[in-house]
């Protein structure tokens, strides 16, 4: 099951790395747009009507419908990530199943009877269910079910691609065999399959909506704080595992995030709630932000003390070595939020560390962020570039979401982050990077460059080197990569070298084993440059 979840958490890292982008269109588009902005600074080339203002709306646009597809997206993307083989087919067959899927649910809403054109809601067994009727890629009264739909077209695909998709028909039918009979048997599956959801996914919407009220009475009773800070110990206990995408994205995503009515139409989960606020201006909405500004203090302020903290305790004639690996995993946490560098850094030298002190203090962020009422957005994690375009600007501009409050209280956490790792390090003796003699695990820009472009020469042989610490090639199954992680299928894990080989001899900041057979090698941004470079040399 970890092996699983570990795959499903990889496979939506795909669409989730395009959200940067998007939110970067989204927050420019939106905020140099917005009505209140132009007339409290009086900015004659935003005016309605303008060149520049022209182009920022394209710009919202483009941005927005990133948004509005995530969930054919995610179709894509676990058919992608799962499929053995001939991916291409398994993307193509999945798209061709989310369409079929909605049509089929659309159709058999019509022709059932099952629409109260008069209150806009599906009718069940004489009960209504509001809010679950949407478009998707034209398509229009099919249920919404989020990105829930695209995971459930994505995972029956790639089930059938990865039986059928060497199949051998007769001769007479042999052009439509192998990777093309693939999109033919998913499209009649889909056609089933959507009838069958037509009549059970509003008892499901129906629940998540319950979750979703309950979660919004308890932001309303004033103890929503309550459900950020257990929300932001769970997130950061499972990055270990990399699992903390499969934890989240339900409640950014979907119903379980909250509902929202916005323009006109009900936008369901934290994410979405946010960025269509943002969109349209109706900054009253970014109240729906507590499971995603708790990310900002301990991420752009927290663990780069952290890192100082270590950097302080470095031997005499290994600081400049420590201060190489330990300021670039400090820059990135800062600028981007992408922590898991540092958190490994520390996690694996003392497990305590990280579940003892880190976790509490995450939870404590957001807990604060939520008591302070901050209400700052963000594409996938808590960076300073997320924070100037989901928090400075839209503040500046009209919206009342205390922004503010993330310097204050990450100065804070910078100091409390400082003193408590030191104090933890020189008590309990941890060997931090370049501490007493320890290895200094650093990769060089040089090394960076020869995994970006797979070239020969040193990184040729640290390729190699991966494979062999995997078991030989024989032993892996698949490699792949998300934004700092390398994860790897093999077929046993006994055969793949412990966490210190992979950190002093391979230069990784860690290595997690998930089941028997999956792997996970924390390299930060080289990783996708060294998946690359060991698939070429498995012939993938």
């Amino acid at each position: 099951m970890k092996g699983f979840f570990s795959k499903l958490s990889q496979s939506i890292m795909l669409p989730i790395a395009l959200l940067p982008a998007a939110g970067i269109m989204l927050g420019i588009g939106g905020s140099f747009t917005n009505p209140a902005m132009i007339e409290a600074y009086n900015v004659g080339v935003l005016q309605d009507g303008t060149a520049l203002n022209s182009f920022l709306q394209i710009m919202t646009a483009a941005g927005g419908i990133v948004f509005a597809n995530l969930p054919v997206m995610f179709a894509l993307a676990i058919a992608v990530g799962f499929a053995r083989a001939e991916k291409g087919a398994a993307a193509l067959a999945a798209l061709i199943s989310y369409l079929v899927m909605n049509v089929a649910i659309a159709k058999t809403l019509v022709v059932g009877g099952m629409i109260d054109a008069d209150t806009n809601t599906v009718v069940l067994m004489g009960s209504h269910y509001s809010g679950i009727l949407s478009s998707a890629l034209g398509i229009d009264n099919t249920l919404s079910m989020g990105v829930f739909g695209g995971l459930i077209a994505g995972a029956i695909t790639v089930i059938l691609h990865n039986k059928y998709h060497d199949a051998k028909l007769p001769d007479y039918l042999g052009f439509f065999g192998g990777s093309r009979f693939v999109p033919i048997i998913s499209a009649f599956a889909a056609l089933f399959y959507g009838i069958v959801l037509t009549f059970i996914w509003p008892f499901f919407g129906a629940a998540f909506g319950a979750i979703g009220m309950a979660l919004g009475e308890l932001r309303a009773s004033g103890l929503g704080y309550i459900a950020s800070f257990i929300f932001g110990i769970i997130e950061r206990s499972l990055i270990p595992v990399g699992l903390h995408h499969v934890f989240y994205l339900p409640l950014w995503q979907t119903e379980i995030g909250g509902t929202a009515e916005i323009a006109g139409e009900v936008v369901k989960g934290t994410q979405n709630i946010f960025f269509a606020s943002l969109a349209t201006g109706d900054f009253s909405q970014f109240t729906a932000t507590n499971f995603m500004t708790g990310k900002f203090p301990f991420m752009m302020f927290g663990l780069p003390a952290a890192a100082y903290a270590m950097y302080s305790l470095a031997d005499t004639e290994n600081k400049k070595a420590a201060g190489g690996l330990l300021f670039s995993v400090a820059l990135t946490a800062f600028l981007t939020g992408i922590t898991e560098p540092i958190e490994f850094t520390f996690l694996f030298l003392s497990p305590a560390l990280y579940y003892a002190l880190h976790v509490p203090l995450a939870g404590l962020s957001f807990l604060l962020m939520d008591v302070l009422g901050v209400k700052v957005g963000m594409t996938f994690s808590g960076g300073f570039i997320d924070f100037s375009l989901f928090g400075v600007l839209p503040g500046v501009t009209g919206a009342n979401n205390h922004w503010y409050f993330i310097p204050l209280v990450g100065i804070a956490y910078a100091f409390i982050y400082f003193f408590l790792f030191r104090w933890y390090i020189l008590k309990f003796d941890v060997k931090t990077p370049g501490r007493k003699g320890s290895a200094v695990a650093v990769v060089s820009k040089q090394d960076y460059r020869n995994a970006k472009s797979g070239s020969a020469g040193g990184d040729d042989s640290k390729a190699v080197a991966m494979i062999e610490a995997l078991g030989g090639e024989e032993n892996i199954v698949d490699v792949d990569a998300c934004i700092t992680r390398l994860r790897i299928t093999v077929k046993d894990g006994n055969l793949v070298k412990d966490n210190d080989y992979w950190t002093q001899e391979l230069g990784a900041r860690g290595l997690v084993k998930v089941g028997d057979t999956g792997i996970q090698a924390i390299y930060g941004a080289e990783a996708a440059g060294y998946k690359a470079q060991i698939n070429s040399k498995l012939g993938k």
